[in-house]
């Protein structure tokens, strides 16, 4: 990978990270259509550390707050009942799942996982739940109504966008919304779960960077710092822009885009794997 293919899929990161239309399926699927080499899941997971620096940076006060708050209840009892304090525990333990699920099939993410076809049925089938959740969910509920079992069960949708195709983004923001949250709430802990997963994930896989078939640092490093600041600039706008439409544009552009690869696989234009 040189480094203006590098660039590009940087760019691609921060678009993609916080729309619920999957950063991973968009950098397996842009270099496929361009005839590039896949970058592999350990490129992914690293710039992804550009976007969560996004994160950090857009949300430092509320990720400060929470973290102070939920280690000083840990000696106060008092604070135990605070928003901060059970956000803490909720973005923890709500981390679980996708932790486990990840180092169980490591493999299969790196290798089968990343199959065009896969990714295609996954951008489709979660585009028609996120509709489903559009939809259906009440949209009454902010964040002052979170307790333990809403945080663990979106916890476990955010183990679904292991699977290339389905978003992190996408997945939480469908569970929030099954659960009656506004679309603005569900996708601003979105953001706050996402921290700790993208974190551990990215220094996971930073030492496979430079090794064999994986793009060397130079490009990695201009990646990642190009989906840091495109990735800043999509947290600002999807929150505003959920804050007054719902997610149908979300949902059309997945199932076009899922369509287009299954009609582009099934006529031999692109291969499945890269």
């Amino acid at each position: 990978m040189n480094t203006f293919q590098a660039a590009v899929l940087g760019i691609v990161q921060g678009l993609t990270e916080f729309l619920p239309i999957s950063s991973t399926a968009h950098l397996r699927v842009v270099p496929a259509f361009a005839g590039w080499r896949d970058p592999g899941a350990a490129f992914t997971a690293v710039t992804q550390l550009g976007t969560m620096t996004a994160v950090l940076a857009y949300f430092w006060r509320d990720i400060v707050r929470i973290a102070w708050t939920w280690l000083r209840s840990l000696w106060t009892p008092g604070l135990r009942r605070d928003l901060d304090a059970r956000m803490g525990w909720y973005i923890g333990l709500g981390t679980i799942p996708i932790g486990i699920c990840g180092v169980t099939f490591k493999d299969q993410i790196e290798t089968g996982a990343r199959n065009l076809w896969l990714i295609s049925g996954a951008l489709i089938g979660l585009g028609l739940l996120l509709l489903a959740a559009d939809r259906m969910g009440r949209q009454k509920r902010d964040l002052n109504h979170i307790n333990l079992r809403d945080g663990l069960i979106i916890g476990a949708f955010q183990a679904l966008a292991l699977i290339p195709g389905v978003s992190r983004s996408g997945a939480t923001i469908t569970g929030g919304l099954f659960l009656g949250y506004t679309r603005e709430s569900a996708a601003r802990y979105s953001f706050l779960l996402s921290v700790p997963a993208v974190v551990l994930s990215g220094l996971f896989e930073l030492p496979e960077i430079g090794g064999a078939n994986v793009p060397g640092i130079l490009p990695t490093a201009v990646a990642t710092v190009l989906a840091f600041v495109v990735g800043y600039a999509s947290i600002a706008w999807l929150l505003r822009f959920l804050a007054r439409h719902s997610t149908m544009v979300f949902v059309v552009y997945r199932v076009a885009l899922g369509g287009l690869i299954i009609g582009l696989l099934s006529t031999g234009v692109i291969a499945a794997t890269g």
